[in-house]
């Protein structure tokens, strides 16, 4: 990674600039090109060092529902729900916790009925009853780590 890649990143974190041509804007502000920093920002996502670009949307403000939810996955089988939950639309992403209730996911539906029919399919098809756990209060925290 080198001092481009490193200013590339800290302004990301900051969002994408509010204009028709974000990606020129920031060539601008950062001294390259759209073009390259483009190339840049897939190398770090391939490379792993970045492992998510993408927006955050307001599920709630756009009329939808989420939840955080949780299993208690046998070992053996975890990998194997892991890729089932994966490959579920409304998984937003899943993770190990070290925890009775080992595996976390995020669900994104377009309402709670949909939220509720999600959690039957995935106790239906792994025989475990998930752990719902939805959102009581938001809470908005900038997180910014400079690298």
């Amino acid at each position: 990674m080198d001092d481009l890649d490193r200013r590339l990143i800290n302004r990301l974190q900051l969002g994408l600039p509010l204009v028709r041509q974000p990606w020129q804007a920031l060539a601008d502000e950062l001294d390259s090109s759209s073009t390259e920093l483009l190339d840049r920002l897939h190398e770090l996502l391939n490379d792993g060092v970045l492992t998510r670009f993408g927006p955050m949307f307001d599920i709630d403000r756009l009329g939808g529902a989420f939840t955080l939810a949780a299993l208690a996955v046998p070992e053996p089988r975890f990998d194997t729900i892991a890729e089932l939950l994966a490959a579920m639309p409304e998984v937003a992403h899943n993770y190990r916790r070290e925890h009775a209730w080992n595996m976390w996911f995020v669900l994104a539906c377009p309402s709670e009925q949909a939220i509720s029919d999600t959690l039957l399919r995935i106790e239906r098809l792994t025989g475990l009853e998930p752990l719902n756990l939805p959102k009581e209060e938001t809470y908005h925290v900038g997180l910014y780590f400079p690298v």
